[in-house]
């Protein structure tokens, strides 16, 4: 299986999508940091929620990630997007067969596709992380928001319990990415259904029926990033989540398990 994950990896590390993810994910991490100190005090918001968030709240511990933690859900929509594309394509290309022979077990092969996509989205988080830190220490300045507080013990504290945070979200996505390109078998369809669902249909659906948002994946994994809110706990999404992952998950285990291998 290590094999496999080495091999994995080796595709991850293509420029065309190397390169294209870094673009992306620091351009996000650069747009939603940028909007939280350009726009401070501003009597349109700086969140993704429409509120103000003043140079006095920015200058505790909690300024540090701010802006990382506002790009937290966009990074697991990247996630989905990879895990998604990575894992229908060996259907689309015909690759699939390519790789049993080599590697007669599917469990593994999927095991260790999985292994690899997490490293990458792991290595994904912690750039957006350090970029999203730097750019506020570029801007507080400029924000008049006094950094003192972001390096103690309690912002590093913070710091960390985001980081891990936002990964846990970020995976999840990713697997539920994973799960629709074994399901749909083609990386167009797969991407198209999961952006659909967690950026549109699941809004939707939570403003028509306020009572199902807590029972939404999208929603949840979303939550996770944010460490919980008032109105919907990270234990409640972390239950969730998993239940949706294991279910789903293994019924897509046992179609790729069993599926014949079209040439």
């Amino acid at each position: 299986m290590i094999r496999v994950v080495i091999a994995e990896l080796r595709k991850l590390r293509r420029p065309s999508l190397l390169l294209g993810t870094i673009a992306t994910v620091g351009g996000l991490s650069a747009l939603f940091t940028s909007i939280v100190f350009l726009m401070i005090d501003s009597k349109d918001g700086n969140t993704k929620r429409g509120e103000s968030v003043g140079a006095e709240e920015l200058s505790q511990a909690m300024g540090l990630i701010y802006g990382f933690r506002l790009v937290g859900v966009f990074l697991g929509i990247v996630s989905l997007c990879i895990f998604a594309s990575q894992t229908a394509q060996e259907y689309s290309l015909g690759t699939l067969r390519n790789l049993l022979v080599r590697q007669p077990s599917r469990m593994k092969i999927l095991a260790g596709k999985f292994i690899a996509m997490k490293i990458f989205a792991l290595v994904m988080v912690l750039f957006a992380g350090a970029l999203s830190i730097a750019i506020s220490f570029g801007l507080a300045g400029r924000a008049k928001v006094d950094t003192a507080a972001w390096g103690t013990a309690t912002a590093m504290d913070l710091l960390l319990e985001s980081t891990l945070n936002i990964f846990i979200s970020t995976l999840a996505f990713g697997a539920f990415g994973m799960i629709l390109g074994l399901l749909l078998r083609s990386p167009i369809s797969a991407i198209a259904v999961g952006v659909l669902w967690n950026l549109i249909l699941e809004n939707i659906l939570a403003a028509l029926i306020s009572k199902t948002a807590k029972w939404l994946p999208g929603i949840n994994f979303a939550n996770l990033g944010e460490g919980g809110n008032v109105d919907l706990s990270y234990k409640h999404s972390l239950a969730i989540t998993i239940g949706y992952l294991v279910i789903a998950g293994a019924i897509a285990a046992a179609l790729f398990k069993r599926r014949d291998v079209a040439n």
